[in-house]
């Protein structure tokens, strides 16, 4: 017999790294907090989906018309599998219902991004910034080859020329590194396991401060940004679904962040990431082996039941 308890263990070293990742992401510099809370997403929702395919496939593999195509003993895989029938088929309905919803997301933001790259091919601007004639305040980046950064002429006059220059270094901040596929990445990663929405915020905040960050550089002042920031939000924005905005994010707390000393790296929280994802990707490989053990014991018994019927 198999011990079960390996087989479920990715699943819950997924669920651990999803819960911590927020927290701990938040604790380090923005740029390398976005990098690792991407990276913890991707590893928490890849293990995730992977140990639930295994789980499920101990039950297909026990329907007579796949055992025969795999020549493996559906007798022998029945008695040996630590999984039980329903847990299997449970997770097997996951799978459907995640592909299924992995679908609609990836179709969604896809036309989205299509959408603004084509929006942004019949904004006239000169280089990278077009202004809009509108009343309305708003500044937001357009993901596009190339992108944009679209400024409506109500944002260009509520700002003096110093909070212009920082609300613009931080929408180019934004097009510079790519932020939108953070975005998108972190969007699909709680999609495929819901564990991982409080990590989607917690990106996208830290996202929002990585540019906020490049600006202060880019202006020489840390508060003006701030200060441009506040401004901006208290008039409103009106930026669109694609599109990655100076008001985005709880701008509080973000506003905090700037008149706060930068937050520095210490190599015990960005330890605790690295673990943490070694941890799954162990587990998952683990109860890999251990799956395929199972088939090859069942597929061993299938051949020498074959001999004996042939002999």
């Amino acid at each position: 017999m198999f011990w079960p308890v390996p087989m479920y263990l990715p699943l819950l070293v997924s669920a651990v790294l999803a819960l911590v990742a927020p927290s701990v992401g938040l604790r380090m510099p923005p740029r390398a907090g976005a990098w690792a809370m991407a990276c913890a997403g991707v590893v928490a929702a890849g293990t995730w989906a992977t140990e639930l395919a295994i789980l499920a496939f101990t039950a297909i593999g026990q329907v007579p018309l796949v055992a025969a195509r795999g020549a493996w003993s559906v007798s022998v895989l029945a008695a040996e599998d630590p999984v039980s029938r329903k847990i299997a088929a449970v997770c097997t309905g996951m799978v459907l219902v995640l592909v299924a919803s992995l679908s609609v997301a990836s179709w969604r933001r896809g036309r989205a991004l299509v959408d603004a790259w084509k929006e942004c091919r019949h904004i006239a601007g000169g280089g990278d910034l077009a202004v809009v004639d509108d009343p309305v305040p708003a500044a937001y980046a357009v993901l596009g080859m190339p992108g944009r950064v679209v400024v409506s002429s109500g944002m260009l006059r509520l700002l003096d020329g110093p909070e212009r220059r920082a609300l613009l270094a931080h929408e180019r901040a934004h097009l510079r590194h790519r932020h939108h596929l953070f975005s998108l990445v972190l969007h699909l990663t709680a999609v495929v396991n819901p564990l991982l929405r409080p990590l989607e915020r917690a990106g996208a905040f830290a996202v929002e401060r990585w540019a906020d960050e490049e600006a202060g550089v880019v202006v020489g002042d840390r508060r003006l940004v701030a200060r441009a920031i506040a401004r901006a939000a208290l008039a409103s924005s009106r930026a669109g679904r694609s599109a990655l905005s100076a008001t985005g994010g709880p701008v509080p707390q973000r506003v905090q962040a700037l008149l706060a000393p930068q937050v520095r790296r210490h190599n015990g929280v960005v330890a605790a990431f690295v673990v943490l994802m070694a941890a799954c990707c162990v587990s998952l490989a683990v109860t890999a082996h251990d799956t395929e053990r199972l088939f090859e014991a069942a597929m061993r018994a299938h051949a020498t039941a074959a001999l004996v019927s042939t002999g």
